[in-house]
């Protein structure tokens, strides 16, 4: 058994969620959140801007940890145990760029009952309905307004 760690964003813009889409050699591999691999020397929140900025194209900035979520799934050879960190991000425009190279075919910014029932895994269902709660707690006490964003996350 292996255990993998990967990092996350549920990214914001004007109250629309980014999602990419995953189509691998013509098969349809569903919507999903952008996240991916640690790699040497980061902490979880630099794993999870640079996989967003990666796979999206989207320059974002943390507001919170939101909290992980665990699955197993069989690899070529061994069980992975996968924990993923996720973070609730926000950017300043609606901009995004699929990577092709990750097989993202398309990728937007959706309003959260959308991006709630487009999302392919329930994992991902839940840690979205978390990060928009908080948003949308964060947004009532008009934390925004003076942009003071999660700076510390090292």
């Amino acid at each position: 058994m292996t255990e993998a760690v990967s990092c996350g964003g549920i990214v914001i813009h004007k109250w629309k969620i980014l999602l990419l889409y995953k189509n691998q050699n013509g098969k349809y591999m569903g919507w999903v959140l952008p996240k991916g691999t640690v790699e040497e020397g980061e902490c979880h929140a630099q794993t999870a801007l640079r996989e967003v900025h990666e796979e999206t194209g989207s320059s974002a900035n943390i507001i919170k940890y939101v909290g992980k979520t665990q699955y197993s799934f069989h690899g070529d050879d061994d069980i992975i145990n996968k924990t993923v960190h996720w973070y609730l991000m926000e950017t300043n425009s609606f901009f995004s760029r699929p990577q092709s190279e990750e097989f993202f075919a398309d990728s937007g910014f959706y309003k959260f009952h959308e991006a709630y029932h487009l999302l392919k895994f329930n994992d991902e269902r839940q840690i979205l309905k978390k990060a928009y709660q908080i948003f949308s707690e964060i947004n009532k006490d008009s934390f925004f307004e003076d942009k003071n964003f999660f700076k510390n996350y090292c």
